[in-house]
């Protein structure tokens, strides 16, 4: 009797708990991404717009060149429908890309066989020699570099001395079983952002799987303005002090120039930061937390940083380096419906959107000294240059496109 009892007992509570548990349970939400860039590579000696129209005129040879808008559309619902999945964005008209971009749901992909999964499993041991160099500054600072050399080291001791900062883990829609996704761009359109192209304005995403998702963006949150360097001086063999425009938008910088030695096969790495960063995981979106973060932590520039020096030398034996930098943006972070003052009162959220922003910029170092976006080249005597005649000075225009020409065949190879 007593053990019958004290079974009810039990039973009642696990259904009380159970009960409660449910009843706290929050739904799941419908998330949607926006991924914002702005990317920018720059030419020394030549200007943004001057890049824009050597693009065109190159007829699809150098479509990367200049600035560019890039847009990444991520949706995912805890719902699954028996028709075909059906989603799409309507966008502003400032964004000039028509009345509404379709997020399609990706055709599921055809599973990989056991003796590709097993060729994959086997690797050796890399050779790599790697010497990290961080800091702006002119000289190279006491203690570096600090030598990677894998056949020095083990594959465990190599992995953790790479490690570096990353920021908090976030996690954008993908598809998953039991919920709906859909992306953009898809195999239906992949149109190029518009260089004009605004994100500011009233947004809508809706469908038959998702609730209607409205939300408006503002200028903060538009596309950053591209990476713009206003001033790069020394070569390989120098210290490379490069300035670039503040990017109005931006909570940080960060930059990261690497280098190939050819005679001893060593890969050179420097990095902006102030302490010791490889910086693998810092060439990437960042949320504002993580930003103001690493400032403090000396390993982010301040949004105010218009200028770095990689110190002297440490090029000077490869035939060429680039820079990549990065301007970490602001995040646009809104949850549906809004949390009520009362905390007593019940709530759940139906929907949540982010919109997170950087712009990068890539810079090939070593093309002589230039200052102001125009390289400096050697001048005779300036009596000698007021001797010029009319039609030398007539000439000049068409040398300087020659040059710059020229100078773009040697650096991408056409």
């Amino acid at each position: 009797m007593r053990r019958s009892v004290l079974a009810a007992v039990v039973l009642l509570i696990s259904a009380l708990s159970v009960h409660a548990a449910e009843k706290e349970k929050k739904n799941p939400v419908t998330q949607y991404w926006m991924n914002v860039e702005t990317s920018n590579m720059t030419i020394p000696g030549m200007s943004s717009e001057e890049m824009s129209g050597m693009s065109g005129m190159m007829m699809g040879r150098m479509s990367g060149m200049g600035p560019r808008k890039g847009l990444m559309l991520q949706l995912v619902a805890p719902k699954t429908v028996q028709s075909e999945p059906d989603a799409t964005h309507d966008i502003p008209p400032g964004q000039n890309m028509g009345k509404t971009l379709p997020l399609l749901t990706p055709e599921r992909e055809t599973g990989t066989s056991r003796e590709h999964i097993e060729e994959e499993r086997k690797y050796e041991k890399p050779k790599a020699r790697m010497l990290f160099y961080w800091g702006c500054s002119e000289e190279v600072r006491k203690g570096q570099p600090k030598v990677l050399d894998t056949e020095k080291m083990s594959m465990a001791e190599f992995g953790k001395a790479m490690m570096g900062r990353t920021g908090s883990q976030q996690h954008p829609p993908s598809p998953r079983a039991g919920w709906t996704y859909g992306e953009w761009p898809n195999r239906q359109t992949r149109k190029e952002v518009p260089r004009d192209s605004s994100l500011q304005g009233e947004h809508f995403v809706h469908g038959n799987y998702p609730p209607d998702i409205k939300f408006s963006i503002g200028e903060k949150n538009d596309f950053m303005a591209p990476v713009e360097f206003s001033s790069v001086k020394g070569g390989l063999s120098d210290s490379i002090r490069f300035q670039w425009k503040k990017v109005p938008t931006a909570t940080g910088y960060f930059g990261m120039a690497m280098g190939h030695n050819e005679k001893t096969g060593e890969m050179i790495i420097w990095t902006s930061s102030e302490v010791q960063e490889p910086g693998y995981g810092l060439m990437n979106y960042l949320t504002p937390a993580d930003v103001s973060r690493f400032i403090k932590e000396k390993v982010v520039m301040t949004p105010e940083t218009t200028s770095c020096s990689i110190p002297k030398g440490i090029f000077g034996e490869t035939k060429g380096a680039s820079l990549q930098f990065i301007a970490y943006g602001d995040e646009l972070n809104i949850a549906w419906p809004p949390k009520p003052k009362d905390p007593k009162v019940y709530h759940e959220y139906i929907w949540s959107m982010k919109l997170r922003n950087k712009s990068t910029g890539m810079l090939p170092l070593g093309q002589e000294d230039q200052d102001g976006g125009r390289r400096q080249k050697s001048r005779q005597p300036e009596r000698e240059e007021n001797q010029s005649s009319d039609e030398e000075r007539s000439e000049q225009p068409a040398e300087r496109k020659k040059g710059t020409f020229e100078k773009m065949r040697g650096i991408f190879g056409f």
